[in-house]
């Protein structure tokens, strides 16, 4: 018979994993989150020109914290679907979403060492240039200029990010709250 001698035993190497709490958010939570703000931007109230693009603010956020999920194909395929539902030349919103996408991904690293009320105000001129191109290009074609009343719009978006982030990251929190009591 063999006897064991009384070692430690020897830690075995584990594979690296991501952190938990920065992909907290589940897939079907960024999905669901997508269309339900989605089906909000189909009612009447987005055609008041002054109305905050709540499914680009959303898009955004998710761009920002799940860079990985939401990215630029997301953004140009819910912008052609808001082009679709708001009969305007096809591509405006589309252009406009994936600006702010690429913005988004190109300020990702930075926005997260930030508060929410600090990504708010980084954000803001991703959503003034992205909005600015889509105005242009459509006083361009159908010749005629808007004016600036869309600037309070991309206002408000910027100052619902923190409301609106809050509100999604509010899951994340729970559950790693939920993991510190069961110690």
């Amino acid at each position: 018979m063999r006897v064991r001698s009384a070692r430690p035993p020897v830690p075995r190497p584990h594979g690296v994993h991501p952190d938990p709490i920065e992909n907290a958010a589940s897939p079907r939570f960024i999905w669901g989150t997508l269309i339900a703000v989605f089906m909000l931007s189909l009612l009447p109230w987005r055609q008041w020109q002054a109305a905050p693009d709540l499914l680009l603010l959303v898009i955004a956020f998710w761009a920002v914290h799940d860079s990985r999920r939401v990215g630029m194909l997301v953004g140009f395929v819910f912008g052609l679907m808001m082009d679709v539902h708001d009969v305007g030349p096809l591509g405006l919103q589309a252009l406009t979403y994936t600006i702010v996408c690429y913005g988004a991904n190109v300020l990702h690293r930075r926005l997260l060492r930030f508060d929410l009320w600090s990504q708010g105000l980084h954000m803001l001129p991703v959503f003034f240039f992205a909005k600015l191109s889509g105005v242009l290009i459509n006083a361009w074609l159908a010749n005629y200029w808007a004016g600036w009343t869309w600037t309070i719009g991309v206002i408000l978006t910027a100052a619902l990010w923190p409301a609106v982030g809050w509100l999604l990251l509010l899951p994340q929190h729970r559950m790693s709250d939920a993991d510190a009591t069961s110690v």
